[in-house]
């Protein structure tokens, strides 16, 4: 039984992760972290986790495996040490997502903590990088709006079934945006009300073209396209749910309709336990409280533009269930253990 802690137990994300430990046989949850609530019993925070008997610390004790629900900064500074040590650990935050330290650096207004590490990450969106997660001990768990889009991209882009120029548009629920006090996520804000952002750009844009440009046909030429991605947010009145609506040219002479589209990403999906490629256009509730992404690609033949619409859970498929795929595929478990519940739904 691998012992597994969880610095920053008191997170929407933090709390995922605990709710889906439990039913874990080969894990077992033995220490959480918060210094908001430490001395505090797990229960008294969570009461929805009070099958548990564990004391909220300040810092974690002896563990096996690590996840980090900390804010970027604060993770990779709470890591650096864990990862020189030899310890595996799951990042949450986005502090070893992007590749470059400088980049991380303009889109986080700040120094990277421990750029020396960066290049031992794997980016941890098993679908799609499963050997470099497999053999890594630092793991960069994706955003949960790039998630959603790379899912509903990646075979149209590794296919080159369209052009250069794409452009995504999510929804996401209110939860996606942590346990803040933002008035911009009130009731009284939210409800009955949806609004865009990041319009002048969303701090997961980077990630999105990171690694798009990384599995773009013909990337080692010496003058590859240069991707146009067009990134827009928005907040709709709902807990739980990313829905990404993406669309990309169609190149001539490559699909031609919707149901070939399909087939291409039924192929191209073949195998995968947690990507389902559907036949009419899915909705969040379809995913809810599930490690599950439902994909639906088709054509539009009029303007010969691919539409691809994806939605999944943001704190589980977006955050902890993702994150403990990660950690089943780095301890050569089954990817599904401890993840096979269904959504719920209503």
């Amino acid at each position: 039984m691998v012992r597994v802690g969880i610095i920053n137990v008191t997170g929407y994300a933090g709390a995922e992760l605990a709710r889906l430990l439990y039913a874990h046989p080969e894990a077992q949850l033995t220490g959480v972290s918060g210094r908001s609530a430490a001395g505090k019993p797990l229960a008294d925070v969570f009461p929805h986790l009070a099958s548990y008997d564990l004391t909220i610390t300040e810092e974690l004790g002896d563990v096996d495996f690590v996840f980090s629900a900390l804010p970027h900064a604060a993770s990779a500074e709470a890591l650096a040490p864990l990862v020189r040590a030899g310890v595996p650990v799951v990042d949450i935050s986005a502090d070893f997502r992007l590749r470059d330290p400088q980049e991380y650096a303009q889109w986080y207004g700040q120094e990277h903590p421990a750029p020396e590490l960066l290049s031992r990450a794997a980016y941890g969106l098993t679908e799609l990088n499963r050997e470099a997660v497999q053999s890594s001990r630092l793991v960069a768990n994706p955003g949960c709006y790039p998630e959603g889009a790379l899912l509903a991209l990646a075979p149209a882009v590794k296919e080159g079934i369209v052009g250069p120029e794409l452009i995504i548009d999510s929804k996401s629920g209110v939860s996606g945006a942590g346990r803040s006090m933002d008035l911009a996520y009130h009731f009284a804000e939210a409800n009955e009300s949806v609004s865009a952002y990041g319009l002048d750009g969303h701090r997961h844009l980077p990630e999105i073209v990171q690694e798009l440009a990384a599995m773009w046909p013909g990337k080692e030429a010496q003058e590859p396209p240069r991707l146009r991605v067009t990134f827009t947010p928005h907040l709709v009145p709902m807990t739980r749910g990313i829905l990404s609506t993406c669309y990309g040219s169609m190149l001539q002479g490559t699909v031609r309709s919707g149901e070939e589209a399909r087939e291409l990403y039924r192929e191209f999906y073949k195998g995968e336990p947690f990507v389902r490629v559907v036949e009419s256009p899915p909705a969040t509730k379809q995913v809810s409280g599930s490690n599950m992404c439902l994909v639906y690609p088709t054509v539009d033949t009029r303007t010969e533009r691919l539409v691809v619409v994806s939605v999944i859970d943001n704190l589980v498929k977006g955050a902890a269930g993702q994150a403990v795929q990660n950690m089943n595929a780095m301890l050569g478990l089954p990817e599904t253990t401890g993840l096979e519940s269904p959504a719920v739904y209503p």
